[in-house]
Formats: C-alpha cells, structure tokens, sequence
C-alpha cells in the first residue's frame, strides 16, 4: 500500500531590522502513485484548525493514482514548527505559508494543473488566497472543494469549538485518546467504524513528556482564535462582507460539500454559495456534521469525481 513521503519548506520568521531572516519548516506529505515523480497535476489538501495533513490520507491514496496529492500540516501542527508568537496563527501567515509551498514545488516541478481541497480553516486559507488573483501562483487555481466551509461561520460553532481547543489532555494509550476525541466532538464527524477513527486519531498524537500521549499541535493555536470567537457583532459584520467579497472573486470551478447536520455551514450560507461568486455545486452528506472527513467511500467518489472529471 502506498504511503507518503514528508518533506519541508522553509517559512520567514519575522526579525528585527538588522539581523538575520531567521526560517522555520513547514512540513508536508506527498502522495505520488502515477509513475512520475514530476507530475504536473498538483492537489493541495489543507486541513481545519486542530488536525494536519495526514487526516486526508485515505482521500490522497485514492487520488494519487492520478495526481501529485501534498497535504501540508499548517504552522504549529504535526510535524510543522511552532511559532514564537501566538498571534500569527491565524489565515494571513498560513495563506503566505502556502505560496511559498507552491513555489517551491513548482520550482521542483512545473505545475501545470493545481487544484485544492481545502476542510473548514483550509478552506477559509483557500479562500483568502484565491480571492487575490494577483498574488504569485504557479498557475491558477483550476478546481476548488470547500469543505463544509463558507464566507459565513456560525458563531455557535466557534463557541463550540474554542471548548476543546487548546485543551492538551493526557492520554495512556492512543486507544484511550481516539476514545476520548470521539466523546468530545466525534459525533460531528458522521459514522466512522472504530478502525477509520483510530486511522483518524493516529496521526493526532504525540508522546507526552511523561509518557503516553498528547496532541500533535500548539495549544497556543486557541489565542487567536477565542480572540475571534468574542468579535462584536459589528466586527463579525465586517469580516463576513469581507469574505463574501473574496468569495465573490474566486474563478475556479467549485464544488462545495456539507455536512447535512454541520453547526458550521448553514444551509442559508450553503444556498447562497451556489448563487454567488464561481456559483459552487452543493453536495451534502446527511447524518454528518462538521466537517465531513472525507473517509467514507461516498465521501471521496465524490471528490475525486468532480477533480477528475473532463468537464
């Protein structure tokens, strides 16, 4: 069975005048089963606000036949560094992070077709960057999944969310923590067999200081982002019209999935979607929440389809 390979990028750190542009690594995972080390078809694959790459492993073995498929673990996630401060993990500094992946792979490789799914924060990344066409792509974006993500977040969802984020728990065995991540938010994800979740929770995870096992990310991820979920309502007006008008921008074709049951994504945002902007086709899956996690066999057809697909 075909497994990834991981890999780097060197990011800018921020330094003060006079001294040395300090870097850190950005890691990645590339699935590559065509043949061709220098496919020039690339599918990016980011993922949401406390996971990393390696949640869309079953989506990326399945395409890879026919693609170079990268997964990048986001700034403070997986095998990414940390970031000294807090305040940068927010979609500015990811979006910036992600150019750079890009023109390093194209660099590596001509990229000739790029396409990116991107679940919930990487769909939000997605949009803050395609809505700017005149930043430095490779190319353009030719095809774009949204993952149960839009211009409008309900603010329940947040509130929900900030709960458990940043709660580093310690776990004895990972049997123990995929127990325990499905208690707290599991249920949102839709039907898993106990063997999928596990896949899921796996990668999640890193050895704890003391043994056992921890999550794989920075709980200083959650600063930010509690500081998002207490925006006035007037802010939140603000960065609403905001994202609708990159949205609004975007000129790849777009497919955008939802979870029937999502707190995330309502139907109303989902709807409008599909009026506005590239005018996205809807496909949600029922019994699924937030966000869809791409597992299930009904889940990638569907991606995979609509990547693949002549039209």
């Amino acid at each position: 069975m075909i497994e990834p390979t991981l890999n780097y990028v060197p990011c800018p750190v921020a330094a003060p005048a006079g001294q040395p542009q300090a870097v850190r690594r950005m890691a990645y995972w590339e699935w590559n089963a065509t043949g061709n080390p220098q496919h020039p078809h690339v599918v990016l694959c980011v993922h949401g606000l406390a996971r990393q790459g390696r949640d869309f492993d079953v989506l990326a073995r399945s395409l890879s036949t026919q693609a170079r498929i990268i997964c990048p673990d986001v700034a403070g996630r997986g095998q990414s560094d940390w970031l000294a401060d807090p305040q940068g993990y927010q979609v500015p500094l990811y979006g910036m992070d992600i150019l750079g992946l890009l023109a390093q792979l194209h660099q590596q490789a001509p990229i000739r077709t790029l396409d990116w799914v991107g679940t919930s924060m990487g769909g939000l990344i997605a949009m803050g960057l395609l809505g700017q066409p005149e930043l430095p792509w490779p190319v353009p974006v030719r095809r774009l999944v949204l993952n149960d993500v839009g211009p409008v977040i309900e603010w329940d969802a947040l509130a929900r969310i900030g709960e458990y984020v940043g709660q580093m728990e310690h776990f004895d065995s990972v049997e123990q923590a995929a127990q325990a991540l499905w208690e707290m938010a599991g249920e949102h994800f839709g039907p898993h067999t106990p063997e999928q979740w596990l896949a899921l929770c796996r990668p999640q995870l890193r050895p704890h200081p003391q043994g056992g096992w921890t999550l794989h990310y920075d709980p200083a991820i959650a600063e930010p982002f509690r500081a998002l979920a207490q925006a006035t309502p007037e802010m939140a007006q603000a960065g609403e019209a905001a994202m609708w008008q990159l949205y609004e921008h975007i000129t790849a074709q777009t497919l955008l999935l939802r979870g029937a049951q999502s707190d995330l994504l309502s139907a109303a945002t989902a709807t409008a979607m599909t009026q506005r902007g590239p005018k996205a086709r809807l496909v949600a899956f029922e019994h699924v929440g937030h966000a869809p996690t791409l597992v299930a066999a009904e889940q990638v057809a569907v991606v995979r389809d609509f990547l693949f697909s002549e039209q």
